[in-house]
C-alpha cells in the first residue's frame, strides 16, 4: 500500500516543514513555501547501489589500488570554454551552466555542440523550453550543419532516459533543468523535489554511462541559481556565464570545479554569428582608457592563470551630507572602504567628508587582493587631481600599517604589461628578486603606500 504525504517545501533552500509558514526558518525567505505531495511505499526494501562507470557494483579497494590516471578528456576548437573546464570536457562529468536571461548560455552550448558533432562526437540537445523548429532556427543563425548533433524538445524525465539509451551519445545538454520532471513526482516542474531528482538522474546516467551531461539552470533576481543549494553540490562544476546585456562581451568563470582550478575565466563577444573568443582581453579593457587622467590606473590581476591588465577608475568628490557615500563597481565594497580608511590614517587624506565612486572598466569583478595597491593610488589620484602616468601598470597588497605587502605570480603580471607596452611596473619591493625581468619595462619596488604614490603621480622626481 501507498501513502501518501503533505510537506510545504521551501523553493529557495530546501527546507521541509509539515505546516505552512510564511518565512523561511531556513533562509529567512518571505512566501517561498510551497505545497508538495510525496508517495510512500510501504514494505518496500530500501536498496543502496554504488554505480562505477561500467554500470555495476563495486567494491571497496585500497586507495593504492586504485589508477591514478586522468581522465581522458575531450577537447573543443573553443580555447576558452577548455581553460575554464580544466583542459577539456571530462567524459562522465555534471556541469551547471547559469546566468541571466539572455545573456547567451544556450547560444555557447548550442555552438559547443556543434563544435563536437563536426569532430564525430555524437551530442544530443535536450530543450525543454524551446520547439525543435525554434532550436532549428537558431542552429541556421549559428551556421549549424552537424549530422552528430541530435536535438530533442521533452521535458519528461523518462523520456529522456529512453531517448539517451536510443542515441548513444558522448555528450548531452538539458536545457533547462527548472522545465524536466519526473511523473512520478506530484510537484510542479522547477520545485525543489523536481529538481533534485531530475538532476540525481542525469547524474546517475553520466556516471553509470560515462556521458558528459551539461545542465542548465535558471538564476534567482540576486544571481544565484534557482532551486535549492544541493543543486550546486550534486554536479562537477559550476559555470557562471557572466556580463551586461547591453554589452557585448561574456566572462564565463567557474565557480567550482572537481578537475580544475576555479579562479580560470573565459571571455567571448557576442555577434550576430554568435559568441567569439576574445584572444587578449587585456586589448579590450584598455581600448577605450584616456590617458592623463585624474582618477585612473592599471592594474595587472591574475584570473586563474592568466594575467589580464584592468582599468579602473575613481572619483572623489566633496559630500554636502553627514555621511559620504561609498560605492564600488566589480570590486569589494568594505575593502573599498577600509583602503580609504588607510589613505586617511597613513597618508594624511582627509576622505571622510568625500564621497568615493569606484569602477572597473569593461565589466570584470576583481577580488584579488592584489588590486589593493591600484585601488588606493586611483582614489589619491582623483582626490589630488592630479593624474597617474599612464605608462605605469599597478600591482601590489596593502597592509592596515601601510606597507606594500608581497603578492603571487609577478612574473606572468609584469610580462604582460611589457607586451601591452606599458613602460614601468609598480611592484612590491619583496618580489623585486628571483625571477626574470622582461625587456623594454622598468621595476620600481616599493615598500609603503606613500612612496608608492610618490612614484605613480610624480615619477619620484616631484612632490605628488
Amino acid at each position: 500500500m501507498a501513502k501518501t504525504n503533505t510537506k510545504f517545501v521551501c523553493q529557495e533552500c530546501g527546507y521541509e516543514s509539515r505546516k505552512w509558514m510564511g518565512r523561511c526558518p531556513g533562509c529567512q525567505g518571505w512566501n517561498s513555501m510551497v505545497e508538495e505531495t510525496e508517495i510512500v511505499s510501504k514494505g518496500k526494501e530500501r536498496t543502496s547501489t554504488v554505480v562505477g562507470s561500467g554500470g555495476e557494483r563495486e567494491k571497496p579497494l585500497s586507495i593504492q589500488q586504485v589508477s591514478g590516471e586522468e581522465e581522458p578528456r575531450i577537447r573543443t576548437t573553443i580555447a576558452e570554454l577548455n581553460r575554464v573546464l580544466g583542459g577539456g570536457i571530462v567524459p562522465g562529468s555534471l556541469v551547471l551552466v547559469g546566468g541571466d536571461p539572455g545573456i547567451g548560455k544556450s547560444t555557447l552550448l548550442l555552438q559547443m555542440s556543434a563544435v563536437l558533432a563536426e569532430a564525430k562526437h555524437s551530442v544530443l540537445y535536450i530543450s525543454g523550453e524551446e520547439s525543435m523548429k525554434q532550436t532549428k532556427l537558431r542552429a541556421d543563425r549559428l551556421d549549424v550543419k552537424a549530422d552528430s548533433l541530435y536535438i530533442l524538445a521533452e521535458t519528461d524525465m523518462d523520456y529522456i532516459e529512453q531517448a539517451i539509451k536510443q542515441t548513444k551519445p558522448a555528450m548531452v545538454i538539458v536545457d533547462s533543468i527548472q522545465t524536466v520532471y519526473r511523473s512520478d513526482i506530484t510537484s510542479a516542474p522547477g520545485s525543489v523535489a523536481q529538481v533534485r531528482e531530475s538532476t540525481a538522474s542525469l547524474m546517475s546516467i553520466a556516471k553509470s554511462q560515462g556521458i558528459a551531461v551539461f545542465v542548465v539552470g535558471h538564476v534567482t533576481k540576486q544571481g544565484s541559481i534557482a532551486g535549492p543549494k544541493l543543486l550546486e553540490h550534486m554536479v562537477d562544476s559550476v559555470l557562471y556565464f557572466e556580463g551586461e546585456r547591453h554589452h557585448t562581451y561574456r566572462i564565463l568563470r567557474a565557480v567550482k570545479n572537481r578537475f580544475g582550478s576555479t579562479n580560470e575565466i573565459g571571455i567571448f563577444e557576442m555577434e550576430e554569428s554568435g559568441l567569439t573568443e576574445v584572444k587578449n582581453p587585456s586589448e579590450i579593457f584598455l581600448e577605450e582608457r584616456s590617458g592623463g587622467t585624474a582618477g585612473s590606473t592599471v592594474v595587472a590581476a591574475m584570473e586563474g592563470t592568466r594575467p589580464v591588465l584592468v582599468e579602473i577608475q575613481a572619483l572623489v568628490s566633496p559630500t554636502s551630507y553627514a555621511n559620504p557615500k561609498r560605492t564600488a563597481t566589480g570590486l569589494d565594497h568594505n575593502r573599498v572602504s577600509l583602503l580609504m580608511a588607510v589613505l586617511e590614517k597613513r597618508v594624511g587624506m582627509l576622505l571622510q567628508n568625500q564621497d568615493a565612486y569606484m569602477n572597473v572598466a569593461g565589466g570584470v569583478k576583481l577580488d584579488e587582493p592584489a588590486v589593493d595597491l591600484a585601488i588606493a593610488i586611483s582614489i589619491a589620484s582623483s582626490f589630488r587631481d592630479q593624474a597617474t602616468n599612464g605608462a605605469d601598470a599597478v600591482m601590489g597588497e596593502i597592509g592596515l600599517t601601510g606597507e606594500i605587502r608581497r603578492i603571487s605570480r609577478v612574473e606572468q603580471r609584469v610580462r604582460e604589461a611589457a607586451k601591452l607596452g606599458f613602460k614601468r611596473a609598480i611592484i612590491p619591493a619583496k618580489n623585486e628578486t628571483g625571477w626574470t625581468k622582461p625587456d623594454g619595462i622598468e621595476i620600481v619596488p616599493v615598500r609603503t603606500l606613500e612612496e608608492a604614490l610618490q612614484e605613480s603621480m610624480s615619477g619620484g622626481k616631484g612632490v605628488w
